[in-house]
């Protein structure tokens, strides 16, 4: 009998294996979810108790507060079980555009709520590989809840694709900032490092290692503060390691290092230009990107100190120390970072800075942070910075806000056909039947935060007055 299970076993089609699969991941979800859905109720009562003890309310107030909660709890369960869609929310502008889908500032329309809504194509996801890429952005979105990371909403998905409903910062990036200023004053500088440095350690804190800090994932709120996006390279969490963008670095042809002539005016210039051609490429840009991790011969949370290095001297300087005209001789520049890591005399900056630049940016033994990020936090470039309140202080640069919906600090973007759903795909290796049975690996995509999800959640005061 045993010679006859292995071998029908081993006779199983390919399609019939897939839809075993498909049935053991859809049951392990169901209970799965059933099982954290308790423990985060469980959770958010316990607490509920310690927030009332601390307070010291009287027998009665804890009788109304905990009537209050079980009655927000009961409307949570109801709108759990409220199918979320495309048609919920109103488009009103797309704000950036990536390689696998795009970014529209949306509102929902029974609530009135403003959001930016990633998009994101399935079949593109598929053909590229990427479903670990964007379940680990997914994931992380809704374990990280902190003032230091983009908070998202909901998530869901239609036939064509997947959406991440997150809070609008409407200050836009790191990057549109730093296009429109040549460089930054040491005192700007300051700000935003020693806020970038608290919003990496927060994730650090959580297990998870970033790997693409770079301006373009510095997001700036209504205020000037910076909050993380993007962790689809984030590990440290299953299995979400998305390996070809390092692919084919180091077995490019040899050539010069053509920026080495030019002076700092025509290198920034240079950069700028190519700049934002390569945010929305495919490509991206290895600038920020730290030694160890193209060696993928392993690697820790002090990439991501290397990666804030890069950016400090952007800031700085006015473009990152390992600029290049091709992706090929930014990695060579990295990788020789002993001999091509130089300060333009003409761009003088503090010692303080380059020695905390240089801290960053040297061997990972000896890299600022290896001991803990108290390390950084004390050095002396820090000198003055108040971490326990840098958050309630105005920002270095002020934002301004004149709208719930002002993309000013935003790039044009053409509007698309993404969301129709006669909207061709890419060109696909994959039919449109075989998409169709691949979906099964998108399931317990969807999502709803507990917090701010109903139409009494709170809306940040700038929103409602249409002013800071």
């Amino acid at each position: 009998m045993a010679m006859t299970g292995q071998s029908s076993c081993s006779s199983m089609s390919n399609h019939t294996k897939e839809r075993v699969t498909m049935a053991k991941v859809t049951l392990e979800n169901f209970y799965s979810n059933l099982i954290a859905q308790h423990e985060e109720r469980e959770m958010r009562q316990q607490k509920l108790e310690k927030v009332m003890d601390q307070e010291g309310l009287a027998d009665e107030e804890k009788r109304i507060r905990r009537s209050q909660h079980a009655r927000k709890e009961t409307e949570f369960l109801r709108l759990k079980r409220t199918r979320l869609g495309l048609e919920d929310f109103e488009s009103l502008k797309v704000i950036g555009r990536g390689a696998f889908g795009e970014v529209r500032l949306v509102q929902k329309k029974d609530t009135g709520h403003v959001y930016a809504m990633k998009i994101l194509r399935k079949a593109d996801m598929l053909e590229k590989e990427q479903v670990g890429h964007i379940r680990a952005e997914r994931d992380i979105l809704v374990e990280a809840d902190s003032l230091w990371v983009v908070k998202m909403f909901y998530s869901f998905q239609d036939k064509m694709n997947l959406y991440l409903i997150m809070e609008f910062l409407p200050g836009g990036d790191m990057m549109t900032l730093l296009m429109k200023k040549d460089t930054l004053t040491e005192e700007a500088t300051q700000f935003y490092i020693a806020e970038t440095v608290l919003a990496i350690d927060s994730i650090h804190q959580l297990g998870f290692i970033h790997r693409d800090i770079k301006p373009d994932n510095l997001l700036l709120d209504s205020r000037g503060h910076v909050k993380l996006s993007d962790f689809g390279l984030c590990t440290g969490l299953k299995r979400a390691h998305r390996t070809e963008f390092y692919k084919n670095l180091n077995h490019s042809l040899p050539s010069d290092f053509t920026f080495n002539n030019m002076n700092s005016k025509r290198k920034a210039e240079t950069w700028k230009r190519n700049r934002r051609q390569l945010a929305f490429s495919t490509v991206g840009t290895p600038d920020y990107i730290a030694p160890e991790v193209f060696m993928q011969n392993g690697y820790n949370k002090l990439c991501d100190w290397w990666s804030l290095g890069v950016i400090m001297y952007e800031m700085l300087i006015g473009y990152p120390p390992f600029c290049s005209e091709t992706p090929q001789e930014t990695y060579r520049k990295v990788m020789n970072w002993q001999e091509t890591l130089t300060f333009p005399p003409e761009v003088p900056i503090s010692e303080k800075a380059k020695d905390l630049i240089l801290r960053f940016c040297c061997e990972e033994e000896h890299r600022i942070g290896a001991t803990g990020v108290e390390d950084i936090k004390g050095n002396a470039f820090f000198e003055g910075v108040d971490y326990d309140h840098i958050r309630e202080r105005p920002a270095a640069i002020p934002i301004e806000i004149k709208s719930i919906d002002d993309t000013s600090n935003f790039d044009e973007f053409p509007d698309s056909d993404i969301l129709q759903p006669t909207a061709a795909p890419v060109v696909s290796n994959h039919s449109e039947a075989d998409l169709k049975n691949k979906d099964w690996v998108f399931i317990n995509y969807t999502y709803k935060r507990f917090e701010g999800l109903t139409a009494r959640g709170a809306i940040p005061s700038y929103m409602k007055t249409g002013k800071r």
